[in-house]
This record gives structure tokens, sequence and C-alpha cells, in this order.
């Protein structure tokens, strides 16, 4: 008996001696394979897009305004994180001044003065860190909109786009 527990304890200790190769294979870095290459662009193309008439993209830049005063709007009356509410009215102005661009000079100064109580409202969003004048700024913000929408739709403003 005491022969065959130090024959099975030899064998033990060989086997643990020996390691299993499994086990060192398995945690073992393995070499990096670089036969992919990435393909290199030699010359960048600019995507410019269809082209479109001053119609439609006033259209589109008055959709886009909507959308994006309707966000704005939407956020001050569920009382919004601030960043949303500031990304929102900060996406409202860049489609106002898109919108700007596509106008006669007349036109241009009567959207200024929404364009700037628009930045006035931006302005007074990013003081108010904590939310406490979202009512005050929600009804500014929906008397910017009814304002811009009572004269600045495409059929009010088709005889003074560029």
């Amino acid at each position: 008996m005491r022969r065959f527990i130090m024959i099975f304890f030899s064998g033990f200790i060989m086997l643990n001696l020996a390691g299993c190769e499994a086990f060192t294979r398995k945690f073992t870095r393995k070499s990096k394979k670089s036969d992919q290459q990435v393909e290199m662009v030699l010359a960048p193309e600019e995507y410019k897009g269809p082209n479109m008439t001053a119609e439609e993209l006033y259209r589109q830049y008055f959709m886009y305004w909507k959308s994006w005063q309707d966000e704005l709007i939407n956020a001050l009356s569920q009382n919004s994180s601030l960043k949303k509410k500031v990304d929102c009215a900060e996406q409202a102005i860049k489609n106002l001044v898109n919108m700007r661009s596509l106008l006669i000079e007349q036109a241009q100064k009567n959207l200024d003065v929404y364009i700037a109580r628009s930045q006035e409202l931006l302005s007074d969003m990013q003081r108010d860190v904590y939310g406490a004048d979202n009512k005050r700024n929600n009804d500014a913000a929906e008397r910017i909109k009814s304002d811009i929408h009572r004269g600045f739709t495409y059929t009010k403003v088709k005889n003074y786009l560029r």
C-alpha cells in the first residue's frame, strides 16, 4: 500500500512538472498578423449634394427651424436638461441664419430681429442653469415661433428670395 501511494504521488508530481501544453498555449501571446493593409485615400472628394433652388433650400431650412423650435419648446415644457435646451436653441438659430442668407437685404433686416431675440433667449437659458425660468423662456420661444411663422413662411417671402 505504501509503495502504491509513493508511485501515485511521484506520477502526480511528474505530470505537474511536465505541465499541460494546452494550458500554456492558452496563455501565451500570439503574434500579430500584418497581412491586412489599409487602403489609403489619395484624393478626398467633398460631397456637394444635390443642386437645390433657393425656394427648396428656404423651405428646407424653414422646416428644420420649425422642428428645432418645437423641440426647444417641448424641452422647456418638460424641464429637460440644460444641454438639450441649449442644443435645440443653437440649431434653431443656425437654421434661421441659413434662411437669412437666402433673403434680400430688406427681408434680412426683418429676420435679424428674430435672430437677435432667439440669441437673447439662448443666453437667458444658459444663465438659468437650474431651470427656474423655464416657463418664461417657454413663453418667449413660443412668441418667437408664432412671429416667425406669421411673417416668414415661404408664401410670404417668395418675392424676397435671391
